[in-house]
């Protein structure tokens, strides 16, 4: 591969590549033209009646993807997880094995924002990557249209006479957009009289923290979907009660416009290992998993899958094991922890404009956060391969650092070079998953009982996952605390709204902060997912656009070629 291939942008690499027709994938498979809904030459629903009818069917072994605390420097765990799914691949190419890939859609929102997408990079990208990062197979739209529906529905509900005695300044259900606009985030609906609804105070979260899209990604089935649409809360009548969709009657007019959205997309790698790419949601303010759906699809087509949970273990893999294994009754067999020289070096203190300078102390000190990571996986009972993503900047001394320091802890490493070389830079991180996960494989331990209070189950997390002294709750907090306990919700687990940058709530303590306590902001409930939202620090759900938004630099150019995009 020479270098003037290895500077392509990913787009183009994408551009270039020669795709297999979509049924040529699924029969990879084992999949018939009958098992697919083709969405042109190149993506495919697949029949939840796959799933049905091989229901019965022995699981193939699942693996985590996950990574250490994100920086600017970036980690690359997409990439990785594809380019470990491609490395699978080849490995079983000439045995009666196989391998897929499970991963979540990208929202619009991020990808005109901040540069970078979902859909892997360089030589380890799942394609056509244009449509996944754009439009897809408008599963998002979908999402967005069901949950506006049901803000339209609460509204008229409100106007034609308010039978359920819904108080105005307790509605909890925004509206959506995939898009990144912090103009919309608290706004005024139903002026210009009475013909107009009535005034209330509102807002716009981003399609992507919809509790439609978590319901979506955990649902089993079509009914499951249904039961969990019917117990999402929409506020609160004069009362202080919480009324629900099922009281409103909403659920089967939203099932009906997500029947094509539960569905999982089928596409492919660059090397043309099959993918499900399905479901979205953030990892910092909702679970951060695809779909379950999608995952337990791909274990009965394959015998590997490989996945991932966003951001760094204290997040993603801590919400995948907690609630989606959870819920799903899955359990990993291994799990994954991507780590870069550059972010270990952030992690150690060097700042983003010197990173490629060599710096072994540095790098030496960032361990103390992959170290943590490290134990977090572990104490899930789930064992941990190491995975160097490898930048042009690295320097042996500094790659040396790690893997002597991975061997002399006893954690299997491997320097991953497949953004440069596809499946042949991830042979050596494939060939030590297969050993683990078929001699060793981890068997899923929770770190708090379902029977745990609220705050039991947030001081487990803080304490052990963050490595905190404590918990703090703002009085908002508290006055929650107390409703979810009188309404018998208790014992639902706790999805942590918290910043990726650190073990902590603040983004500036990099490594392995200490001595640092975690504010509980605010509580919501999130019925329908099954889960309770505990909001720290600054975090929101709808996301506003950068000084430079990545938008500026796409354009759409003759005969339909998209630049500019990553």
């Amino acid at each position: 591969m020479s270098t003037e291939q290895r500077m392509k942008s990913d787009i183009e690499i994408a551009q270039a590549a020669t795709l297999r027709p979509i049924q040529e994938i699924a029969a990879q498979v084992g999949l018939t033209p009958d098992d697919i809904e083709q969405y042109g030459k190149y993506k495919a629903k697949i029949s939840l009646d796959v799933y049905r009818r091989l229901q019965n069917k022995e699981n193939g072994k699942l693996i985590l993807v996950t990574a250490i605390s994100p920086t600017p420097a970036g980690e690359g765990k997409s990439t990785t997880t594809v380019g470990l799914g491609q490395a699978l691949g080849k490995l079983l190419q000439d045995t009666e094995q196989n391998a897929m890939i499970c991963l979540r859609e990208p929202s619009l929102g991020p990808s005109f924002g901040m540069k970078g997408g979902a859909a892997g990079g360089g030589y380890s990208q799942i394609v056509p990557m244009e449509d996944i990062n754009l439009h897809f197979t408008g599963d998002f739209h979908a999402i967005t249209s069901a949950h506006n529906l049901l803000a339209a529905l609460i509204d008229n509900h409100i106007h034609q006479g308010n039978q359920l005695r819904l108080d105005v300044r307790r509605i909890t259900w925004n509206r959506v957009l995939d898009m990144n606009d912090r103009a919309l985030r608290q706004i005024v609906v139903g002026l210009g009289g009475p013909a107009n609804g009535v005034p209330r105070e509102s807002g716009f979260d981003i399609t992507v923290a919809s509790e439609v899209m978590a319901v979506l990604c955990l649902a089993q089935d079509e009914q499951d979907l249904k039961e969990r649409l019917k117990k999402m809360i929409i506020g609160y009548n004069t009362d202080k009660a919480p009324v629900t969709v099922a009281e409103l009657g909403a659920e089967g007019a939203m099932a009906v416009l997500l029947k094509d959205a539960i569905q999982p997309n089928l596409v492919q790698t660059l090397e043309h290992t099959p993918a499900l790419v399905h479901g979205g949601p953030f990892a910092n303010i909702a679970h951060g998993c695809n779909s379950v759906l999608a995952t337990k699809m791909a274990l009965k087509l394959a015998d590997y899958v490989v996945t991932e949970a966003g951001f760094g273990a204290d997040l993603g893999a801590e919400k995948f094991f907690h609630i989606k294994c959870r819920q799903a009754g899955l359990s990993p067999s291994a799990t994954v922890v991507v780590a870069t020289i550059r972010a270990l070096k952030m992690h150690g203190g060097v700042d983003k404009a010197n990173l490629g300078t060599p710096n072994t102390e540095a790098v030496q000190q960032g361990l103390a956060n992959l170290s943590k990571h490290i134990e977090n996986v572990q104490m899930f009972n789930i064992p941990v391969v190491v995975a160097i993503n490898k930048f042009p900047t690295d320097s042996p001394e500094e790659i040396a650092v790690v893997t002597n320091w991975c061997q002399d802890n006893g954690i299997p490493v491997a320097l991953s070079e497949v953004f440069t070389k596809g499946s042949e830079g991830g042979l050596d991180l494939a060939k030590q998953v297969l050993e683990i996960v078929n001699t060793r494989p981890g068997s899923l331990m929770y770190l708090y009982n379902e029977t745990d209070s609220i705050p039991d189950k947030i001081e487990t997390i803080v304490r052990e996952v963050y490595g905190g002294e404590g918990v703090q709750y703002t009085s908002k907090a508290q006055t929650m605390l107390k409703r979810i306990e009188e309404m018998g919700l208790s014992h639902l687990p706790v999805c942590m709204a918290k910043t990726q940058y650190s073990f902590s709530d603040n983004p500036n303590l990099r490594g392995r902060p200490e001595g640092f306590t975690i504010t509980i902001r605010e509580l919501k409930i999130s019925a329908g997912a099954g889960f309770i939202v505990a909001i720290t620090g600054d975090i929101m759900t709808m996301p506003g656009l950068p000084k430079v938004p990545a938008a500026m630099n796409m354009d759409l150019l003759e005969e339909g070629k998209i630049t500019g995009l990553f």
